[in-house]
């Protein structure tokens, strides 16, 4: 992870100060990363990386669902009327002031990745991924899109993580990330894990090996608010990545207890306030 505490410690010395829908921020324009995911998973060392968050968020994009509460059940293995006082990370956004008029029921989130995934005006874009790359390898529209313009105004956080391509070379699978807003102490190193995990496992159903994980940062920024946790972790020095462990399944039946970082090792967990 030593990319990505490099592209952290650019923007915090070299950004520019300015005040945002959300807050002041210091941030940049433009910035990529490569992981080689065939020599470790890049989960974060520096701290504790919520491994479980991760994981049942991106099922939870996987089928396509709008409530939080959802993510909840998914998240905790737990029916909803049994955790009514648990949170998740969509937690503030499915209660933000701002979208409470707009919500269909307690928990709606809106339009947002796993609908646009399953239900992009219509068509299946995770189902049409894997039969594309199953089907055509050498394919340049091994695409899946999250901006959608006329929904955005049905979705509690219009998609920062808009664009990702996929591409097959010597039977090795890569993807690459185009994220249009980027928080880059709280969202990026639970962005990298879980689109190297999405990677993951669009290679294991297609029968590939691994190959990069390559993320585009447009505005990348630190909150004013997570300066000082910044520096703690600027200080740190990474630890040897991960492995990843997970059972080989349907593609859309898989639960978190199915995926397993291997000699994970890390440093304290730095806690920071998310802004919505």
């Amino acid at each position: 992870m030593k990319q990505y505490l490099k592209a952290l410690k650019h923007c915090f010395d070299t950004g520019v100060d300015v005040e945002s829908r959300a807050g002041k921020v210091r941030k940049s324009f433009g910035y990529q990363m490569h992981f080689d995911l065939s020599v470790g998973f890049p989960a974060i060392t520096t701290k504790k990386l919520a491994w479980k968050s991760v994981v049942s968020e991106l099922l939870w994009f996987i089928e396509g669902s709008n409530d939080e509460r959802r993510l909840a059940e998914i998240l905790y293995g737990d029916k909803r009327d049994n955790i009514k006082d648990k949170k998740t990370i969509w937690t503030q956004n499915a209660e933000a002031d701002y979208w409470k008029p707009k919500a269909m029921f307690k928990g709606d989130v809106g339009k947002i990745y796993g609908v646009q995934w399953r239900n992009f005006n219509g068509e299946d874009q995770l189902k049409n991924l894997i039969l594309s790359l199953k089907n055509d390898p050498n394919g340049r529209r091994h695409i899946i899109s999250s901006w959608n313009p006329p929904e955005l105004k049905n979705m509690s956080l219009p998609a920062c993580h808009v664009f990702s391509q996929f591409f097959i070379s010597h039977g090795k699978l890569s993807c690459q990330l185009y994220q249009r807003s980027c928080d880059m102490f709280l969202g990026v190193p639970f962005n990298i894990a879980s689109y190297s995990l999405f990677t993951h496992m669009l290679a294991r159903e297609c029968n590939l090996s691994v190959g990069h994980f390559i993320h585009s940062l447009g505005d990348f920024h630190i909150y004013e608010e997570h300066f000082d946790q910044v520096k703690i972790q600027l200080e740190r020095s990474p630890k040897k990545l991960p492995n990843l462990d997970f059972k080989t399944k349907n593609f859309f039946k898989y639960e978190v207890n199915d995926f397993k970082l291997v000699n994970y090792e890390y440093h304290p967990k730095i806690i920071a306030k998310m802004n919505v």
